[in-house]
C-alpha cells in the first residue's frame, strides 16, 4: 500500500475544452516572444482548447505584462491566463528590475484575483538562450494554465 492511498487525490486535468485562455505577449525581444507564442497555442489546442476561446494582447514590455493581466482577470472573462515574454540580460542592473518586478506582478494577479496565471516570461544571459527555451517554455506554459484552471473549477465543485 502506498504511503497515501488512503487520501483523496484531486488528479491533473489536461483537458481544455471549453476553457477560456487569455494571453498577454511583450513585444520586446519579439522573436523569442512570438516563438514563445507559437508553440504555447500549438499546445493549447492539442490539449482541445479551441482558438476562438483563445484572446492574445500585447504590450510593449514585460513590466506592463502585469497591467494587462490584471485587467484581463478581473473582467472574469477568463479561466487562466498566460504571461509570455523574454527579458535578456544586458550591461546594467536593469535586468534584475524587469525580471523581479514582472514576476512579482504576475504572482499579484493571480493571487488577488484568484484566476490563474502561467508565468512564460523567460529571464535569460542572452538571446540564444531565449530561443533555445523559447518551445518547450511555449508549450509548458500552456500545459499549467490548463491543469490550474481546471483545478480550481474542481476545487469550487464546477466539475
Amino acid at each position: 500500500m502506498a504511503r497515501y492511498d488512503d487520501i483523496l487525490e484531486l488528479e491533473p486535468n489536461l483537458d481544455g475544452a471549453g476553457l477560456r485562455i487569455g494571453i498577454v505577449m511583450s513585444r520586446f525581444n519579439i522573436d523569442a516572444s512570438e516563438g514563445l507564442l507559437g508553440a504555447c497555442t500549438d499546445e493549447l489546442r492539442k490539449h482541445g482548447v479551441h482558438s476562438q476561446d483563445m484572446l492574445l494582447v500585447t504590450v510593449p514590455g514585460a513590466l506592463e505584462v502585469p497591467l494587462a493581466l490584471d485587467r484581463m482577470a478581473r473582467s472574469r472573462r477568463f479561466d487562466a491566463l498566460i504571461a509570455l515574454g523574454a527579458v535578456i540580460r544586458g550591461e546594467t542592473y536593469h535586468f534584475e528590475v524587469v525580471a523581479n518586478e514582472s514576476a512579482a506582478g504576475l504572482a499579484a494577479v493571480q493571487r488577488e484575483t484568484g484566476t490563474p496565471v502561467a508565468n512564460g516570461i523567460l529571464t535569460t544571459d542572452d538571446d540564444d538562450q531565449a530561443l533555445g527555451r523559447m518551445s518547450v517554455k511555449g508549450a509548458e506554459v500552456a500545459r499549467v494554465a490548463i491543469e490550474m484552471a481546471n483545478l480550481l473549477k474542481q476545487l469550487d465543485g464546477q466539475r
